[in-house]
């Protein structure tokens, strides 16, 4: 069945070419398609263009519908097109010509955008919670870990003396940014487009006004040519926050995979969050960081498959759109696992003690030195020089009563007022 079946038979190879996977990723869908046929039939009735008869019986067959998708008994088979047309039949065939009715006043391509953006809203919903208790799990570590020394590199060269409290702080309020910008693209998702059709509105009385509020969207898409251009626009953005969190957690999950090789050994796994291998039976391997970080650059990628898909198209509806879904689904799913996983796993890091005496930690605290000298009234390009010579010529010794001085000053990470700055 196809909800634009005219009649006419069409090449099975053009079916199932334009077809594609629609049916599989359409379940993820099916329940917010239900949803917007809801409000569309309240709306329909509200409007008088179907009766309170024919209203109640489309909800019944609706709401049976819903049940079917929340028990996961909900099948769209081979014969269908799409979730859309599969809906469509359900009712007829169970309501006779009221079945028929649910289309009145809406297209395909509504249906599908308004589906979309009531499924883009609940998981970013979904996605801002599971931040957040990440978040929260990386400043608990903070706070743990705050006094414990780790060194700071910089171009892959032992630089200064940081802490873990400052290392997973760090990645807790890099987070806050990200949080900005999937609550932007939540915004954006956040507008009715229904009642736009095929892209150009209805001249039935429809009361789109009655729809949003009904579906709980905060605004409505006024322009029924804009609601129609949104489909890629809101894909592109949710994109690019998306990758923003990605490259967040990315590089975090390389940092674990650096720090808990031998040649770091900062920070280990018990045994069970690792892997082996086949032929070295010494190896654990950190291949759910590995994998995280994989995934995560995976979906960094996403933004330039959105944009190339719909750069340039003109205004109206095009086919492209529909290869959005899948990929922009998987991101959804690959998501909310990865924030799973992530804050699962590190929540049982082990922080080991670091070995100051290990002789390529010797240069560590030359800042600090040069610093206590300035302290002392030197100029600091005086010291900068004293204490460059010092090491040039392999005499310099740091200072042992002032050694720890500022990894105490680590120690004070606001973490109270990053916590503040985490979105409401």
């Amino acid at each position: 069945m196809k909800l634009w079946d005219k009649g006419v038979s069409i090449d099975k190879k053009i079916e199932t070419f334009t077809v594609g996977n629609d049916r599989e990723i359409d379940i993820h869908i099916a329940k917010y398609d239900v949803i917007a046929s809801i409000a569309h039939a309240k709306m329909l009735e509200k409007t008088g263009i179907i009766t309170l008869n024919e209203l109640q019986q489309l909800l019944e067959g609706l709401q049976n519908l819903q049940q079917q998708i929340s028990n996961k008994t909900f099948v769209i088979e081979s014969h269908f097109e799409d979730v859309h047309s599969k809906i469509e039949f359900e009712l007829t065939k169970k309501y006779g010509e009221v079945g028929k009715k649910i289309h009145t006043a809406r297209s395909r391509n509504d249906q599908v955008l308004v589906a979309l953006h009531l499924y883009y809203k609940e998981q970013l919903q979904e996605i801002n919670t599971k931040v957040e208790l990440f978040f929260e799990t990386l400043l608990t570590l903070a706070n743990t870990h705050k006094d414990k020394l780790l060194p700071g590199y910089t171009h892959l060269q032992v630089a200064m003396p940081s802490s873990f409290g400052l290392w997973f702080s760090a990645y807790a309020e890099l987070l806050i940014d990200d949080v900005y910008v999937l609550n932007v693209a939540l915004k954006i998702v956040d507008q009715n487009p229904l009642g736009s059709a095929a892209g150009y509105g209805s001249s039935f009385p429809i009361d789109r006004a009655f729809t949003t509020k009904e579906m709980q969207f905060a605004t409505l898409k006024y322009n029924v040519v804009a609601a129609q251009m949104s489909r890629g626009k809101s894909e592109r953005t949710i994109a690019a926050a998306f990758g923003g969190l990605a490259n967040t957690m990315a590089r975090f999950a390389m940092d674990i995979c650096l720090y808990t090789s031998q040649n770091f050994d900062f920070i280990a796994f018990p045994d069970e969050l690792t892997t082996g291998s086949s032929i070295m039976p010494h190896k654990k391997n950190p291949d759910v960081f590995e994998l995280i970080r994989g995934k995560c650059n995976k979906i960094q990628a996403l933004q330039t498959e959105m944009v190339l898909i719909t750069n340039n198209l003109p205004s109206g509806y095009h086919r492209e759109y529909q290869l959005l879904k899948e990929n922009m689904i998987r991101a959804f799913i690959d998501l909310n696992d990865i924030l799973d996983i992530f804050t699962y796993s590190i929540q049982q890091i082990h922080v080991k003690e670091i070995d100051l005496s290990d002789k390529k930690y010797q240069y560590l605290f030359t800042v600090d030195s040069i610093n206590n000298l300035v302290v002392g009234g030197m100029s600091f390009r005086e010291a900068y020089q004293k204490i460059g010579a010092e090491v040039q010529s392999e005499t310099y010794k740091p200072d042992e009563s002032k050694k720890h001085s500022h990894i105490g000053s680590l120690g004070n990470l606001c973490l109270d007022e990053i916590r503040e700055k985490y979105p409401k």
